[in-house]
């Protein structure tokens, strides 16, 4: 009796056969000579960058650290020909104004960003906003510093520290809004999703569920927003120029700063302005670094990643 054709054994498929990988000596020569031209051309760019960098970090912490004392956070900038002093006036007034630039940025560029991810996303507006966005983000900061000249220094009839305050935060909030933007994107749609499904209209869902989920992010953004504008000097060149005395309370007139007291005093034919433009310097230089590890460590934090 025949056995049915289901019962025939049938033999096993042949195992798929797996390619062995080159052996880099069978590699052409002239690629391994690329190859190793391109690491060794890295390397010495890595260097390079690495030794200009530290020079640079060495020169300041020599030069900027002979300049501190107690007398640099508790006295105003001399004048000229005069000995001793401090920069106590105008860390004073670059807090102010980089305060209430990135107080007004703040607002601006987390709603314009939600706008732009949650409501906007493909639309025509949205592409001309991130168009407008990205010319002020590479916008160079002395033309917003002769805009807001224009805008505000001369019909006011003097500099200001509100002046300042406002070209800081027009440099601020392209890059809060490009954060923004990029860390809501970054929100799984599911949990948008889960949001509607109970009923939350899109305002409260965007409020509960996407900004808390991309708070970290947008956390950093606000921080190097800050150390951006922390220490742009051209645009405070033509709206809150310097004072070597303590500035008004209503922030009318000059109002010290440390870019502007930095630029003018490292110019300067006197030994005691040198020594505290480097210590100035130093200070930002600090102060900059300080902020840029607290950003990195609140979005590589737990609720950042």
């Amino acid at each position: 009796m025949n056995a049915s054709p289901a019962a025939v054994a049938r033999p096993a498929p042949p195992a798929p056969t797996r390619t062995a990988p080159a052996e880099w000596g069978r590699v052409r020569a002239s690629r391994r000579s690329a190859d190793k031209l391109l690491i060794v051309a890295c390397t010495a760019a890595t260097v390079l960058g690495a030794v200009v960098l530290g020079s640079i970090l060495l020169m300041l912490i020599i030069q900027g650290v002979q300049g501190f004392s107690p007398a640099l956070f508790t006295q105003v900038t001399p004048g000229p020909g005069s000995e001793g002093g401090g920069i106590a006036n105008a860390i004073l007034g670059s807090l102010v104004m980089t305060a209430l630039g990135i107080v007004v940025a703040t607002p601006v560029g987390v709603l314009a960003g939600t706008y732009l991810a949650e409501y906007g996303r493909t639309s025509h507006l949205a592409n001309l906003i991130r168009f407008l966005n990205d010319i002020l983000l590479s916008a160079p900061s002395i033309l917003i510093g002769l805009f807001v000249y224009t805008l505000m220094v001369r019909p006011m009839g003097g500099y200001s520290g509100w002046a300042g305050g406002v070209a800081l935060a027009i440099i601020a909030t392209p890059v809060i809004v490009r954060t923004t933007e990029d860390m809501l994107r970054l929100v799984p749609g599911t949990l948008r999703e889960a949001g509607a499904a109970l009923g939350a209209p899109t305002s409260i869902v965007i409020r509960s569920v996407t900004w808390r989920a991309a708070q970290s992010g947008i956390v950093t953004g606000v921080l190097l927003a800050l150390a951006r504008i922390a220490g742009e000097t051209a645009p405070l060149l033509f709206t809150a120029l310097n004072n070597n005395s303590w500035f008004s309370p209503n922030l009318m007139g000059g109002v010290a700063n440390l870019p502007v007291m930095i630029y003018q005093f490292a110019l300067s034919p006197y030994e005691n302005w040198r020594q505290l433009a480097w210590a100035g310097a130093l200070l930002i230089t600090v102060t900059i670094l300080g902020l840029s590890i607290v950003a990195r460590l609140v979005l590589s934090g737990p609720k950042g990643r």
